[in-house]
Order: structure tokens, then C-alpha cells, then sequence
């Protein structure tokens, strides 16, 4: 797809989020169009159902089918297998980073923190499906740095019944940090404070 068509997209099929993980979505990206998701299994989306803008807020909605064998089954906790509660998270933060790059951020997305996060249910083998719902609480992009950074409500549910919220999750796209040439040593090659 053409990087307009990308921008005017209000949802993304399963082999369209993968593609994005891989940087080949978009047929003529922007210079610095290095955003990504997460390559499966640590994608933790299979569909975008909704995405949209009002101002500088917006709306998210994703599912993820649950897999009975899916990796984090199989090692948290043996004889007791539940999906991290830490993964829910990431979600929310993969949602933000995609919903930067969307509104036309430029550069690589990282999780910049989060408020409260509260869970009162658990994902196991047998549940079907989650669903992130993402209220943007604020897009910016910041002219000096080039930088883009969003905050966002998260509500986590599986099965339809609510388990989790993440509050004020920030997400951010930053210019000249990605890596693309690894393993080889470079510049970007060891990590640090963003702000050095």
C-alpha cells in the first residue's frame, strides 16, 4: 500500500500488521519511516479493528486470538500456564507505537513508561480472544526533535469480560536510533538514556 493509503487506513488485517513488523507494508515510506511492530510470536495483535483521530486524541481497537499452544504457555507457569499480565502491557505500548507512525510519526518506537496498571483476571489456554481498547489521550509531535509521543487509557478483555487497565501509557517514535544492521557493531549498536 502507498504510505496515503496507510495514513487513511481505519483497520489492518493480521498479514498487514506483519508486514509493518517487517517494514514492508508501506510501498514509499518517508525518510525515516523506521517504525515497527514486533515480529510474531511477540506480536501481540492479530487485527486492528479501529483506528481513528479526533484532534489530537484518537480511538484503537485490536483482538488477538488466544492459541492454546502459544509460547508463553508453555513456560509461565509450568503446571499453571497464564498469559504475563506484563504482555497485556506491551500490547497497549504496540498499539501506541503503530498509532504514532500512523499519524505520520517518523523514526523507532519505544515504550516510555505507563501510570497504574491494574489487573483482576487472568488469560488462560482456553479463552478465545483478547481485546485492546486504546483511548489516545494525546498526540504530539514535537518540532525541535522530530519526535513524536502519544499517552493513551488502555482497557484489556478476554472474552468479552474487562481484566485489566493501563493508564497513561506513553509510547514515543524517535529519530536516528534504530539498528538496523544487527549484529554488526555501529552506532546504535549498545543502548543507554534516550536524552544523551
Amino acid at each position: 500500500m502507498t504510505y496515503d493509503e496507510f495514513k487513511s487506513s481505519s483497520r489492518f488485517a493480521p498479514e498487514e500488521l506483519i508486514a509493518f513488523a517487517y517494514g514492508i507494508l508501506v510501498d514509499d515510506p518517508p525518510a525515516g519511516f523506521t517504525a515497527r511492530l514486533p515480529a510474531p510470536p511477540f506480536l501481540m495483535l492479530d487485527r486492528i479493528l479501529e483506528i481513528s483521530v479526533n484532534g489530537r486524541q484518537g480511538r484503537i481497537i485490536a483482538v488477538q486470538e488466544i492459541r492454546m499452544d502459544a509460547w508463553y504457555f508453555q513456560c509461565h507457569m509450568p503446571a499453571d500456564p497464564v498469559q504475563p499480565g506484563c504482555l497485556g502491557v506491551d500490547a497497549i505500548w504496540q498499539l501506541l507505537g503503530f498509532y504514532c507512525a500512523w499519524r505520520g510519526g517518523l523514526g523507532s518506537g519505544r515504550a516510555l513508561g505507563c501510570g497504574e496498571v491494574a489487573f483482576n483476571g487472568q488469560i488462560r489456554p482456553f479463552n478465545r480472544l483478547v481485546r485492546y481498547e486504546v483511548d489516545v489521550r494525546r498526540f504530539t509531535h514535537l518540532k525541535e526533535s522530530g519526535a513524536s509521543i502519544v499517552i493513551g487509557e488502555g482497557r484489556i478483555f478476554v472474552d468479552n469480560e474487562e481484566i485489566a487497565e493501563v493508564h497513561e501509557a506513553r509510547t514515543g517514535l524517535f529519530k536516528g536510533i534504530a539498528y538496523p544492521d544487527y549484529p554488526r557493531r555501529s552506532a546504535n549498536s549498545v543502548g543507554g538514556r534516550l536524552d544523551k
